[in-house]
């Protein structure tokens, strides 16, 4: 089975090297980051703004191979098998082609596959 996905956009950040980023997003919450979405996506941004958190879904491009595999489902380790990142972060602010938030774990330059409203309550 081949599984083929499309950036919708791309996250622009302040750390350029993984060892400069936080672990986590929840841990970042002081740093704010710009997700610029690509023109054929952009009207999927209508009503995003009405909810102040969201999960993104990012492909971790630069993790350098897969690394050892062992026990990697009970780690937050980039190298996976699927090198993908979702981060919950707070929303504050709607453009017609970006989104700005806080909660940043991503390094710049980091493809976007998805944003999803996020519930607390779930």
């Amino acid at each position: 089975m081949k599984i083929v996905l499309e950036p919708i956009g791309i996250i622009r950040t302040p750390f350029k090297k993984a060892k400069d980023a936080p672990r986590q997003a929840a841990e970042a919450l002081m740093y704010t980051a710009v997700a610029e979405i690509f023109p054929p996506y952009r009207e999927a941004l209508e009503g995003l703004d009405s909810f102040p958190w969201v999960v993104l879904i990012y492909f971790l491009h630069r993790t350098g191979g897969r690394g050892d595999l062992k026990g990697v489902f009970s780690t937050r380790s980039p190298h996976r098998p699927n090198p993908l990142g979702v981060a919950v972060v707070e929303l504050l602010e709607v453009k017609e082609d970006s989104i700005r938030f806080r909660g940043v774990d991503m390094l710049d330059g980091t493809p976007l596959l998805d944003i999803k409203p996020y519930y607390p309550t779930l």
